[in-house]
């Protein structure tokens, strides 16, 4: 600056105003191109996101079978071998199911279906009775007319083509899941060796892991459940069929279905349908069921539950039910079925790598704020666990 005041503007300056700073067209770049990223990414995730849920529900699935797949292995089988002979083994079952159960689980779902708003009805007019309640009964309890029930027979029965080109996209749906499974599962070494050849070592470590938990953590829960579930139908039918319950089969995977893969309301959902149903058939079948139910809960809660699942991860109940939603809202019902897996391997993660550090303050005296101690740094903190161990 000269004596007789500041420097005169250059003249481009002085014709088109101050420059702007050098980062301004950087960072407008960056904007826009985050901005474009997020635009494509939700366009992307909105018309695949069936594809990535039966993607993931195929990896699920792969890891469930994968410690039952080292074992053949370890036996002296090829790896794709074993993985083929077990789904196999798996498919086997299914349609010895379907042959034995198949016709009777139809039958009687069928008849279950057109006895139920009945059996509300029934039920219904019996709390009214003993209770001295008002409720809603007859076809008004669930809104059943002529005219309702020709609406949905017309909205929801395809034609002749409809049934071909659904029955043929389910075919296609389970085949290419199928497809998958056995490919994740058979080529699950290599695909590990794979992806970590693209990182470092130190992240070649974490990357085995996060493998090692997942497989852990996803695969033990979903073959706990299903060990769950299936003594849960077995048990349920036996007693629905010992007291004379109609439609046993069908209450009975629901009650084992939704007992497990439903957390928290699963329980009482699970239990209240065969109740209503034996309700309606004889008031006293009803208490009798929900006794069952009850007792059964106990014995799962204290004696099955934690022998069965003593190798996977506690999840709490609210962060259960509120990732059932966040799945379901995500991936529909795939998402749902697959989003407490998801998380009890989120939680092992943070457990593995996460690190926690000494209360400065004693949570009970609130009181005595003033003298603390050593509150110590970041060195004085309990070191966290090493990746391996959990």
């Amino acid at each position: 600056m000269s004596e007789d005041g500041p420097a005169p503007l250059p003249a481009h300056r002085k014709r088109y105003g101050p420059r702007a700073p050098q980062w301004l067209r950087p960072a407008i770049l960056y904007v826009l191109l985050a901005v474009a990223a997020y635009q494509l990414s939700g366009w992307l995730f909105h018309n695949l996101r069936g594809f990535l849920g039966l993607l993931f529900l195929a990896w699920l699935l792969s890891i469930t079978l994968e410690p039952v797949v080292d074992r053949l292995e370890g036996y002296g089988l090829r790896r794709g071998a074993a993985t083929g002979l077990v789904l196999f083994g798996l498919l086997a079952f299914a349609v010895g199911f379907v042959a034995v159960f198949g016709t009777l689980l139809a039958e009687q779902l069928g008849q279950l279906l057109k006895a139920l708003p009945d059996a509300l009805t029934a039920v219904t007019e019996w709390a009214n009775r003993v209770f001295d309640t008002n409720f809603t009964t007859g076809p008004e309890l669930l809104r059943l007319t002529p005219e309702t029930v020709r609406d949905l027979v017309q909205r929801f029965t395809p034609g002749v083509l409809g049934v071909v080109s659904s029955v043929v996209g389910v075919v296609f749906q389970a085949m290419t899941m199928l497809l998958f499974v056995f490919y994740m599962s058979a080529e699950g070494p290599a695909m590990r060796r794979t992806i970590s050849s693209w990182f470092p070592a130190r992240q070649q470590r974490v990357i085995s892991t996060v493998w090692e938990i997942s497989v852990e953590k996803a695969g033990g829960y979903v073959v706990s459940r299903l060990i769950l579930g299936a003594v849960s139908a077995v048990g349920t039918g036996i007693f629905l069929m010992i007291i004379g319950v109609p439609y046993w089969l069908p209450l009975a995977l629901w009650t084992g279905i939704v007992s497990q893969f439903v957390p928290t309301l699963g329980t009482y959902l699970a239990i209240a349908l065969p109740a209503i149903i034996a309700a309606a058939n004889q008031p006293i079948d009803g208490l009798w069921v929900v006794l069952f139910g009850t007792a059964y809960q106990q014995v799962e809660n204290y004696v099955l539950h934690p022998r069965i699942t003593s190798k996977t991860v506690s999840i709490h109940p609210a962060v259960a039910f509120g990732s059932v939603i966040v799945g379901a809202s995500l991936f529909g019902a795939i998402g749902a079925l697959v989003s407490v897996p998801v998380v009890a391997v989120l939680q092992a993660l943070v457990e593995t790598y996460g690190r926690r550090y000494e209360l400065v303050v004693d949570t009970g005296d609130t009181g005595n704020t003033g003298n603390t101690g050593d509150t110590g740094g970041p060195d004085d903190a309990a070191p966290g666990p090493e990746p391996g161990d959990r």
